[in-house]
């Protein structure tokens, strides 16, 4: 009969941690804004990257977490594939509204750890800015907006809307959620995977500049770059 296999927790892997620099909050791991910014031709997928030829792209990880499990739980291991790219965005870790709050903390606290060490490797990395209900974009619960913390003001970020404004109350959330991170991180340059509908965006289309990509599958069945 074999032995069960004994797993242990050795804290995030500290290793990652080397060499980081934190935010004075919560000690959230910082991804520092880039001395230029870099625009992408197209954001390709982590699992799609075999079928993408061109590694003048952006890296992303706006799919199922279970299709990235593996960078999350050996990032080392991607480094010298990952620094073939031109951008990598950081992990899209996923932010459900009906998950418990320290769910969200935790997946928040993944995002900008494997962000900022993929960046203290050599990647030119975009932070990824997602939010999950309204504690973690707005100061009710905490003094402070936890998914923004370890992303610097006035840098380029990258957000995902597809499959995410989908119902009424997704479309809300998503809204409230991005005029926070307007408000909180004043970016220069905003990547967007996925649709931009007018009644989410319009209203904010002169507070920073956008820049749209169309999903995967709109691309590879001749979506426009």
């Amino acid at each position: 009969m074999a032995k069960n296999k004994i797993y242990i927790d050795d804290g995030f892997d500290p290793i990652l941690l080397q060499g980081a620099r934190f935010e004075p909050l919560m000690e959230m791991p910082i991804i520092e804004k880039p001395r230029h910014f870099t625009i992408p031709s197209i954001m390709v997928p982590f699992s799609e990257r075999s079928k993408n030829t061109d590694v003048n792209v952006a890296l992303m990880f706006y799919e199922k977490d279970e299709n990235f499990a593996e960078v999350l739980k050996q990032p080392e291991s991607f480094i010298e594939e990952f620094l073939k790219y031109k951008v990598i965005i950081s992990p899209d870790c996923s932010l459900y509204r009906d998950a418990p709050f320290q769910n969200q903390l935790l997946n928040i606290y993944r995002r900008q750890i494997i962000g900022s060490f993929f960046q203290r490797k050599g990647c030119y990395v975009i932070p990824n800015a997602r939010w999950g209900d309204e504690r973690t974009y707005t100061t009710k619960t905490l003094p402070f907006k936890i998914a923004f913390l370890g992303i610097e003001k006035h840098s380029i970020v990258s957000v995902g809307t597809y499959g995410c404004i989908q119902s009424k109350d997704d479309k809300y959330h998503f809204k409230a959620g991005l005029e926070s991170m307007l408000q909180t991180l004043e970016p220069e340059i905003v990547l967007v995977y996925g649709s931009m509908p007018d009644s989410v965006f319009g209203e904010y289309l002169n507070c920073t500049r956008f820049v749209q990509y169309d999903n995967w599958t709109k691309l590879r069945h001749g979506g426009e770059r």
